[in-house]
């Protein structure tokens, strides 16, 4: 109620004016099939399947199974009579980086490739040649209407170089207070908000100033992530609407070029802070170049769909990945598979036993959407191809629940939202998990931007509120210290390696407590008329209320 009093407040509307919310439905526990989910979890993750890598035998075998699957769980195909999406994806490896040059003031100077600075290009182009492009501080390249913040207010972008900041402004504060919540992240601090944005200003290239704690990982995971292959969905334009070039900077050589330029990195930074900070032209020029060599190749999508009884035409997501790494470095054993059996053949079994338990209890009032994707591990790649190409209009779609690495081990007293209350999805989340007997932990990490680094996110951004949650740490079995140290052991000794395999002794409690409280979110966004939004004040309201008044 404090919430939404704030809300009210801030935008000057009478209470007595808002549509009264339209009530939760109440949807009875469920009894998910434990058999059959973890034989499904044993079978994805067995040998067999051989790390369910996109484009290898282990992809063919991992969607026949899930076609099986998604059929003897009553679904139908949920593609125009065919049970997969193909996602066209594109990899581009830069080779024969020069270094970051920079000139205008004094001498040039010149920073290494992977020591100083990273680089690569989003554009499905044989070579990237920058040279002499005007360099401009933006700030943190921030855009947002909603809040009044523009850091590219009253400059031409056109042929420039943006210099940007990593997270939001207010990411020193302790609290989640202040106009981009504190030290919860929000998109606009994702790097890859920055860089889009950057593309939508016309810039020709991005560059971001690394700082360990404002990013939550050092340069080291910067210079890995950016080295070698990256992955993107094609594109008939083939990227073209993309900056040239986008990369990181280290600090220390933010620090050189504004020093070069008179200026001073951490005066800019405190004064882009403040809401008016208007972009800082340097008067410097940069120039980088390397090549680019692509390979192009086609994955799948596993679509299933129970249509609903009284609103056939609008649509409940049920969402979760089916992909993991393949082969990879062997273990001391010699075990080079990375079986992926909690990241994620949990969710993705989860997926299907979910699809079951709706087809037994008959069509929900909505249609309901079961989407398994593809290409999670290389970037999101295939909900973003479904959400940029939606078989389902994404205006018709109410909203979604996302599954991804469920836990074995106990039951949970208590539950974790990640992001935080963003949108009215919220009220279902209250009535669910006081249903259950749950009670709400804070999120851990929040400065990590953890929300945005899921398969939800590609629908989120386009408007489509999805639920991203799960079961705490507070086991019923053992408390906060077994659930504690459950996620610090998988984290440290099986998470994308060869030790995440199926272990028949596995205690399922908590997965089906998992299980149920997905399939109550998701069946009682089925069972209503209603619409849940953004909050006015969040970053995809906008984007939201624009869909549904176009129908797209």
């Amino acid at each position: 109620m404090k919430l939404r009093a704030l809300l009210l407040a801030t935008l000057a509307i009478p209470a007595a004016a808002q549509a009264k919310p339209a009530p939760v439905p109440v949807v009875a526990p469920v009894a998910l099939n434990q058999p059959a989910l973890a034989e499904m979890v044993k079978t994805l993750s067995s040998d067999e399947f051989e790390g369910r890598s996109p484009g290898t035998a282990g992809e063919e075998t991992t969607v026949a199974y899930l076609i099986e699957r998604f059929k003897a769980a009553g679904l139908q195909p949920g593609n125009k009579g065919s049970w997969t999406q193909d996602v066209p994806t594109v990899e581009i490896t830069a080779s024969n980086m020069a270094g970051l040059a920079i000139t205008g003031r004094a001498s040039t100077m010149l920073f290494a490739p992977g020591k100083d600075f990273v680089a690569g290009s989003y554009r499905a182009i044989d070579r990237t040649a920058i040279a002499d492009a005007e360099l401009v501080f933006v700030g943190y390249g921030i855009n947002a209407p909603e809040l009044g913040w523009n850091d590219y207010a009253g400059v031409d972008m056109k042929g420039k170089v943006a210099v940007i900041l990593v997270n939001d402004p207010d990411y020193e504060t302790a609290t989640e207070d202040g106009p981009f919540k504190g030290r919860r992240m929000t998109y606009y601090g994702r790097w890859t908000y920055k860089f889009e944005e950057a593309a939508r200003q016309g810039a020709r290239a991005a560059l971001i100033v690394h700082d360990t704690f404002p990013a939550a990982y050092g340069w080291n995971v910067v210079e890995s992530s950016w080295t070698g292959a990256q992955y993107f969905v094609q594109k008939a334009n083939k990227g073209m609407d993309q900056t040239e070039a986008n990369g990181w900077i280290q600090k220390g050589v933010a620090e050189a070029i504004l020093k070069a330029a008179g200026r001073d990195l951490t005066q800019l930074t405190a004064a882009a802070k403040q809401k008016g900070f208007k972009p800082v032209p340097l008067g410097l020029k940069a120039t980088m170049n390397f090549d680019n060599t692509l390979r192009t190749a086609m994955s799948k999508n596993v679509i299933g769909l129970l249509p609903g009884k009284k609103r056939p035409d609008e649509y409940v997501l049920y969402t979760a990945h089916w992909d993991h790494l393949g082969r990879c470095k062997a273990n001391a054993k010699g075990d080079d598979i990375c079986n992926g059996a909690v990241d994620n053949a949990t969710g993705t079994a989860m997926l299907a036993a979910i699809a079951e338990a709706n087809v037994k209890a008959g069509p929900a009032d909505r249609s309901q959407v079961f989407l398994a994707v593809t290409l999670e591990e290389s970037g999101l790649l295939g909900s973003e191809y479904y959400a940029a190409n939606p078989v389902y209009p994404l205006a018709k779609t109410v909203g979604g629940v996302n599954m991804d690495a469920l836990s074995p081990g106990s039951p949970s007293r208590d539950f974790q939202v990640v992001g935080g209350d963003k949108s009215e999805l919220t009220r279902y989340v209250g009535a669910v998990t006081k249903a259950m007997g749950l009670t709400q932990s804070p999120e851990s990490d929040i400065e990590r931007g953890y929300y945005y680094r899921s398969d939800h996110f590609s629908f989120a951004k386009r408007g489509v509120p999805m639920f991203n949650l799960g079961r705490g740490n507070d086991w019923v079995n053992g408390g906060k210290a077994a659930g504690e140290a459950a996620a610090k052991r998988y984290n440290e000794e099986a998470y994308h390696g060869p030790e995440d395999e199926f272990d028949p002794n596995w205690d399922w409690s908590g997965m089906l407590q998992d299980g149920e409280l997905f399939f109550r979110l998701g069946r009682s966004l089925a069972m209503t008329s209603d619409w849940p939004n953004w909050h006015p004040t969040d970053e995809f309201r906008a984007i939201r209320d624009q869909s549904r008044k176009g129908g797209k």
